[in-house]
C-alpha cells in the first residue's frame, strides 16, 4: 500500500495493475450542502483533501489547488449552462487547452513539481492520448525542469487542432510521438514500458493518463459542484458523460460512493460501443476501432474499466486478473450475475451513431443557438435517450470547446465555430514529432535516447 505521494509519482502498479483507495472516504450531506455558493478552488480542496491524508501540508495543498485553477477563463471555472426543462451542460473546456482534462492536469502538474522539488527529483511522463490528454498534459509539464513528457498519439486518428496543440509547442522537454496505429496501441505501449520494470527504474517513468488515480480524484470535484448548484444534497442530479477510457464517468461513480447523491450515470459511447454493449449485456468484447468525428472516444481498451471490475468483485484481485487476462488472450470477458445487477443498477448507457451526432449537434444550434463539439453532442444525445426521471435535473458533460472539432461543427449546422485566439495561433506555427511504428523496441530506443 502506498500513500498520496507514492501514488502519484507510480502513476502504474508495479505489477501493472491500477491503484485506487483502500476505502472510499465520506463526505455527509452537512458537507455537501456547505460547498453550495462557493469558489470551484474551495470545494475542490474540501472534496480531495481526505485522499491526500498527510502527505501534504494542507495549506500548501489547498494553494496548489488554488493556483491550479486561476488561470481559467470563466470564473466559476466549469459553469453550468441551461440547455431546457432540467437539462444542463457543464462546460470543462475554460481550461488553457479547452478541454475537460485540464481540470486534473493543471492540478498534477503542480503537484508533481511540489512534490518533486521535495524530493530533489525528476521524472519522465510517458502519456498515451487519443486527443485531449496530450495537450493538456503538455501544458501542465511544458517548462518544468523536473519534468521530462513523451506524448504518444494514434497517426492520423486526431483533429488537426487536437494534434497541434501538442506538437507546436517548442520547449526541449517535450516530445510527440505519432504511432502507426490505433488509441489502443499507443495505451498498449505505455502499459508495456511500465510492465518493464528495469526500464521504468532507470528513466523513471510516471504517468499522467487517467490510469494515474489523482487524475481520477481530481475529476470527482466537478460532480460535486454542478450537483451543488443544482441542489444537492435535498436533490438528485443525472450526469450524461461522453467517455472512451472510462476515466470521467468512473469519477462520477467515485463521487456517487464518497455519499454525493447521484440519480443516473450514463455512459455515452460513440460507435465504438464496448462500453454500451457491456452495460447490455454483462460481456465486453473487442471489435475494431471505427475512425469518427468523436476521436477521443476512438476506444475499445477502456484501462479504467479495471477500476470498476475491482469494486464489483469486492476487492478480489484475482478475480479482476483472470477477466483482465480474458480480455487480452479471448478478446473479451463476461461478469456473473451479481456483478451485471450491481452494474446495472449503477449505469446506464448508449452508443449514438455519426448520424445521430450531426443531428445532436444541428439540433442543439437550431433550437438553443449553441455550438457542441462531437463528444459533447454523444452525452447530449445519450442522456436524452437514457433519462429515466424529470424530477432529476440532467447534466450533460460538455467535454471540449468546438473550436477544436470545427469540421464536424460546420458540417452538422453551417457555422464554423470561431476559436479561441490561442487556438488560432497554433494553425501558424511549426510543428514538431517523430513518426513510428507500433513496436515497443522503437519507442523504448527514441525515450532512452532523450532522457
Amino acid at each position: 500500500m502506498l500513500d498520496f505521494e507514492g501514488v502519484l509519482l507510480a502513476g502504474l502498479a508495479e505489477d501493472g495493475g491500477l491503484y485506487v483507495p483502500e476505502t472510499w472516504p465520506q463526505i455527509s450531506t452537512r458537507d455537501i450542502a456547505a460547498m453550495a455558493g462557493r469558489p470551484y478552488a474551495e470545494v475542490a480542496a474540501r472534496v480531495m483533501r481526505p485522499f491526500i491524508g498527510a502527505a501534504l501540508e494542507a495549506d500548501a495543498f489547498t494553494e496548489i489547488v488554488r493556483e491550479s485553477y486561476a488561470g481559467f477563463a470563466h470564473r466559476a471555472v466549469a459553469p453550468l449552462r441551461q440547455l431546457g426543462d432540467g437539462e444542463w451542460l457543464l462546460e470543462l473546456f475554460h481550461g488553457p487547452t479547452f478541454a475537460f482534462k485540464d481540470l486534473a492536469l493543471q492540478l498534477l502538474g503542480r503537484l508533481f513539481d511540489h512534490v518533486l522539488a521535495k524530493r530533489k527529483a525528476a521524472l519522465t511522463i510517458v502519456v498515451a492520448t487519443s486527443g485531449d490528454t496530450g495537450s493538456a498534459a503538455i501544458e501542465a509539464c511544458r517548462g518544468r525542469g523536473a519534468l521530462r513528457i513523451f506524448v504518444l498519439h494514434p497517426k492520423g486518428r486526431v483533429s488537426e487542432v487536437q494534434r497541434r496543440q501538442m506538437t507546436t509547442v517548442a520547449e526541449d522537454n517535450v516530445h510527440n510521438l505519432a504511432i502507426e496505429g490505433t488509441f489502443d496501441d499507443c495505451q498498449a505501449l505505455v502499459k508495456a514500458m511500465f510492465d518493464d520494470a528495469d526500464f521504468r527504474r532507470k528513466h523513471r517513468l510516471s504517468a499522467m493518463n487517467s490510469m494515474n488515480w489523482a487524475r481520477v480524484m481530481a475529476q470527482t470535484v466537478y460532480y460535486f459542484s454542478a450537483a451543488v448548484a443544482l441542489g444537492a444534497p435535498a436533490r438528485k442530479v443525472a450526469f450524461s458523460v461522453p467517455t472512451g477510457n472510462f476515466g470521467d464517468v468512473y469519477a462520477g461513480y467515485a463521487a456517487a460512493r464518497m455519499g454525493l447523491p447521484i440519480a443516473q450515470l450514463i455512459v455515452a459511447t460513440n460507435r465504438n460501443d464496448i462500453l454500451a454493449r457491456f452495460f447490455e449485456n454483462g460481456e465486453y468484447r473487442l471489435a475494431p476501432v471505427a475512425p469518427t468525428m468523436s476521436p477521443s472516444m476512438d476506444i475499445q481498451i477502456s484501462s479504467n474499466f479495471e477500476r470498476l471490475l475491482f469494486d464489483l468483485y469486492d476487492g478480489d484481485a484475482k478475480e479482476v486478473r483472470k477477466r483482465m487476462g480474458d480480455l487480452h488472450a479471448k478478446d473479451g470477458f463476461e461478469v456473473g450475475h451479481n456483478q451485471f445487477k450491481a452494474v446495472r443498477a449503477a449505469f446506464d448507457a448508449a452508443s449514438v451513431d455519426e448520424e445521430s451526432t450531426l443531428a445532436a449537434i444541428a439540433s442543439e444550434w437550431r433550437d438553443a443557438g449553441l455550438l457542441v463539439d462531437p463528444h459533447t453532442a454523444v452525452g447530449i444525445a445519450a442522456g436524452r435517450a437514457r433519462r429515466k426521471s424529470e424530477s432529476a435535473p440532467l447534466v450533460c458533460l460538455a467535454t471540449a470547446h468546438p473550436a477544436k472539432f470545427p469540421d464536424a461543427v460546420e458540417r452538422a449546422t453551417g457555422q464554423r465555430p470561431e476559436p479561441p485566439r490561442a487556438l488560432a495561433e497554433i494553425m501558424a506555427r511549426e510543428e514538431r514529432y517523430e513518426v513510428l511504428p507500433n513496436d515497443l523496441a522503437s519507442v523504448q530506443s527514441y525515450l532512452a535516447a532523450r532522457c
